[in-house]
């Protein structure tokens, strides 16, 4: 899961996109079906826009702009007031009123998607700030940018830790404006109970990114720094307290909101969310059929990996639901056997990691990063929400590393919790893990993906390409051949993908059907086999997001449709490694742009 910590500043700066050819699929130039030099006019006044608009948006979020990687505002804060909202609210419009002026039709393909892009994102903030309203009613705002307004600076070394400390203290004393703007601005009776407990349970995790990243290293500073770091420090654990205060007695007891967003928000968001064709019916629709599919592949192999073992079930050509549940059931047992230590989990991911990189080396199948990558800890405020998550450096920001963070098992956990969790991250999975955070997945993709010369398109990087571009990897790594052609990891893979194919159901029947907590569990852990532990973060995974989980789902089929539609068009000439690359050089844009242009077909 790739983290978008700022839900009022998605689009904290954009630049302009220079002009390139675009290579059909077999590397060779193809013959677009619109002009790919657009009218040098409409393209200067597109790039004037972008320009004007990457000053505008990096000062309108100083903690967004440090995360893309421009470092002239790490010294400030966004400002969540309202009538910083009111602002950034004007600045969205007037931004949207701009691009109406230019002639998109006349712009060069690239500049055609990257003006869609910004379209889309332009009017999904100015939908979210007039209707949707996030920052009334939803805290994890606010904890999201005075967490993220740290962790941005300290934990990736793109200027001297000098320097990096001064701005934290500039930004660790303006910090308590944040909690007094959530305290100002939210309102108890629209907040759903479920936020305001999980941003109770994260608001200390401040505290740990200073004690990791900053309290050792005070005395480095000089004398006069010293003494004002440490005012900084004190000031904000006070702020903390006061916060956690506010939280535990006046939020959490008041949260009366409902999590629900219904039909008419949930279309709109999620129309906004996935930029994708499909509306939420057909979403349903093919999410239902994939997962009565995938059961039955699972069943043929647990026929396989069960035939003749002592007390296997029955497993008849045409099995009923209970028989394809417990031969399924079964065969997954056999994998479960074998999982990481309680301690180990971080190390096995890392050891997964190595071997998937190795794998793609040896069968060519892309082109691999050269840059650096660490498997880490989970950062406290992060964890909570995913198990594990990929996090690349900001486009701005050249050759730092990727972090590959895996939450760490709760130290408080009984041994009943922790063996839940491991059958569920088992070693298997733990394999799939890693490809899909790593390589060929997150990791791998961002570093092609950063490459494209549009920092609008950089900063604006779809969500539905990363993720459907994930879960993609997990299949094709498995069809070629991955793990000695093993059918236990062929059923994890397939278990994997139904967590996929439940997310885009489970949203929908959260936030639109109106699904109680027992649905939910009975999709994830019967139709989908998912260990209660898992299942259960899930369940409050979904109150506390919308629309965000479909991504990996609808994602992951336009992959398939794209290349699906490349085999057929290029037939025999069609390679691989060179449709892997092709594809991950278009800066991440949502999918169905990146095929209009691979496949040279209008940009609609």
């Amino acid at each position: 899961m790739r983290q978008h910590l700022l839900a009022l500043a998605l689009i904290a700066a954009l630049g302009g996109c220079q002009q390139a050819d675009t290579p059909s699929a077999n590397g060779t130039a193809g013959t677009p079906a619109s002009t790919q030099a657009g009218d040098a006019t409409a393209d200067a006044a597109f790039a004037d826009l972008s320009r004007r608009a990457l000053d505008t948006w990096m000062q309108l979020s100083p903690v967004g702009a440090t995360q893309i990687g421009d470092h002239r505002f790490d010294s400030d804060i966004d400002d969540l007031s309202a009538a910083g909202q009111q602002k950034t609210l004007a600045a969205y419009k007037g931004l949207l009123a701009d691009l109406d002026k230019v002639e998109v039709a006349s712009l060069g393909r690239e500049n055609q998607v990257d003006a869609a892009i910004l379209r889309n994102q332009l009017q999904s903030d100015i939908w979210n700030a007039e209707v949707l309203q996030s920052a009334k009613w939803d805290p994890q705002l606010y904890n999201g940018l005075a967490g993220s307004a740290l962790y941005g600076l300290m934990a990736r070394e793109f200027a001297p830790l000098p320097d990096r400390l001064k701005s934290a203290t500039a930004r660790m004393e303006k910090i308590p404006t944040i909690f007094a703007q959530a305290r100002e601005n939210l309102d108890p009776a629209r907040v759903p109970k479920i936020h305001a407990e999980t941003v109770a349970k994260q608001n200390r995790g401040i505290l740990s990114i200073v004690d990791t990243f900053i309290t050792p290293h005070v005395g480095e500073l000089p004398q006069a720094d010293q003494q004002r770091l440490q005012a900084a420090i004190d000031g904000l654990r006070k702020a903390v307290d006061d916060q956690q205060q506010w939280l535990d007695k006046t939020l959490v007891p008041n949260a009366k909101g409902e999590f629900r967003i219904g039909a008419d928000l949930y279309d709109q968001k999620l129309k906004f969310a996935l930029n994708s064709s499909l509306s939420r019916q057909e979403i349903g629709e093919r999410a239902r059929a994939e997962l009565k599919r995938v059961r039955q592949d699972m069943y043929g192999i647990a026929q396989v990996v069960l035939k003749d073992k002592p007390g296997a079930p029955a497993m008849p050509a045409s099995p009923s639901d209970e028989q394809q549940q417990k031969a399924i059931e079964a065969a997954l047992e056999l994998a479960y056997a074998e999982k990481p230590a309680r301690d180990k989990v971080v190390d096995d991911a890392k050891a997964a990691l190595d071997q998937s990189t190795a794998f793609v080396r040896e069968h060519d199948l892309m082109t691999l990063p050269d840059a650096p990558v660490d498997i880490i800890l989970m950062p406290e405020f992060q964890r909570g929400v995913a198990v594990a998550y990929c996090d690349s450096p900001g486009p701005l920001d050249k050759n730092l590393k990727t972090f590959y963070a895996v939450s760490p098992i709760p130290e408080d956990w009984s041994d009943k919790q922790v063996d839940s969790f491991l059958r569920e991250y088992n070693s298997r999975m733990i394999h799939l893990l890693s490809i899909h955070e790593g390589t060929p997945g997150h990791y791998l993709e961002g570093w092609h993906s950063g490459k494209f010369p549009s920092t609008l398109r950089a900063v604006l990087r779809s969500g539905l390409f990363a993720e459907g571009w994930a879960v993609y990897t997990e299949r094709m790594m498995q069809e070629q051949g991955y793990l000695d052609n093993d059918p236990l990891f062929h059923l994890v893979q397939l278990k994997f993908y139904l967590r996929t194919i439940s997310n885009a159901i489970l949203d929908q029947g959260v936030h639109v059907d109106n699904w109680t907590r027992e649905q939910a569990m009975q999709l994830m852990t019967h139709d989908a086999f998912q260990q209660e532990s898992e299942a259960s973060g899930k369940w409050v995974r979904a109150q506390l997001t919308s629309a965000q989980l479909p991504t990996y789902f609808v994602g992951a089929q336009e992959h398939f449709d794209t290349r699906k539609a490349a085999e057929e068009k290029l037939g025999d000439t069609f390679n691989l490694k060179t449709y892997h690359d092709q594809m991950l050089s278009y800066g991440a844009p949502p999918v169905r742009f990146a095929r209009q242009l691979m496949l040279d077909q209008p940009i609609e």
